[in-house]
């Protein structure tokens, strides 16, 4: 009997593993190699056209406002430079896809006259004409992210007259705004929650603080 427990306790007992359990291994197996760095160039662009379309229109608002209280004047601040930045993100986008997508194209040229590819290679040479990128949707999307961003002060401002209730509204939506996309961008490529909406965070509020202050300085100066 004490041989038998001996035998039992020292051998290996196997149970089949369940359906439920595979399956939850092989997602978990394809999450791991799951490369979140291929987000990194659409996310980086969405992320950054509506964070900067956010932080700038607030702080022209904020620096027209610290010389002038009147809303008619900080809200056509703020649109000019939501249409001028949305104009400057989308044409700055456009040339610079453009030149890469010069570049890809050249680079498939001369691969096509050395004749690097063979007769069966010539479909994936069209997928690959496919897969270029297009100026026009880069410099839409740049534009309509910046745009995201910067309604939101706008719309903070665009109903309150009392001037320093309109000014803490602006301050206190960006700063809802400025953690919100801060996070997001950190849920989506899976980086570090905390630091990375506290680094938006604070980024957005020194820029709005830098050109309250300069402005304030500068308005009340001889100058």
């Amino acid at each position: 009997m004490a041989a038998n427990q001996t035998s039992l306790s020292n051998g290996k007992v196997t149970f089949p593993s369940t359906d439920l359990e595979q399956q939850s291994t092989l997602e978990l197996e394809a999450a791991k190699e799951f490369d979140y760095s291929k987000r990194s160039q659409w996310l980086r662009a969405a992320v950054l056209g509506a964070n900067d379309g956010l932080v700038s229109t607030a702080s022209l608002m904020m620096g027209v406002g610290a010389v002038k209280q009147d809303i008619k004047a900080m809200i056509l601040t703020g649109f000019a430079g939501l249409v001028a930045g949305a104009c400057s993100m989308a044409i700055g986008e456009f040339v610079s896809v453009y030149s890469q997508l010069d570049i890809e194209v050249a680079q498939m040229k001369r691969d096509k006259q050395r004749g690097a590819e063979e007769e069966e290679e010539d479909d994936d040479r069209d997928v690959d004409k496919e897969s270029l990128p297009n100026p026009l949707q880069a410099a839409a999307a740049s534009a309509l992210a910046f745009s995201m961003g910067a309604i939101v002060p706008l719309l903070a401002a665009s109903f309150i007259k009392e001037y320093r209730l309109r000014v803490g509204m602006i301050v206190g939506t960006v700063s809802l705004a400025l953690l919100v996309f801060g996070w997001l961008g950190a849920f989506l490529g899976k980086a570090p929650l905390v630091k990375s909406a506290a680094r938006v965070f604070v980024g957005g509020l020194i820029a709005m603080g830098i050109t309250f202050g300069l402005t304030k300085l500068i308005g009340s100066s001889a100058l």
